[in-house]
């Protein structure tokens, strides 16, 4: 009883506990705001990396060359629309894809 007793008064290290759970409470707060923003970032990379990538232009073509002894045939190659290249959803629902609008400039 007197060990329990002596636990019950004993507050030696009530003041230290207090500046950690403190301490620790800003930290962890600090990093919920930190990977939020983080996490906003790298969604907001990922969009422009995409808008670049579905902006280039995919078609080639080149033209026939003849040589002195060979000659080669011309090709073309034109993309066609992909899965995300056009919004057929008339219904409302929700479209997997990441829809970039960016305003137009004069070129």
């Amino acid at each position: 009883m007197k060990m329990f007793q002596q636990f019950w008064n004993d507050e030696a290290g009530f003041v230290v506990s207090t500046e950690l759970v403190l301490i620790a409470t800003v930290l962890v707060l600090g990093m919920i705001v930190g990977l939020t923003t983080l996490r906003d970032q790298v969604i907001a990379e990922l969009a422009d990396v995409a808008a670049a990538m579905s902006n280039s232009n995919q078609s080639y073509s080149y033209s026939g060359i003849t040589g002195h002894s060979s000659s080669t045939s011309g090709s073309l190659f034109n993309d066609n629309l992909d899965f995300c290249d056009q919004n057929d959803d008339t219904s409302g629902t929700f479209v997997h894809c990441i829809t970039v609008i960016a305003a137009t400039t004069g070129e």
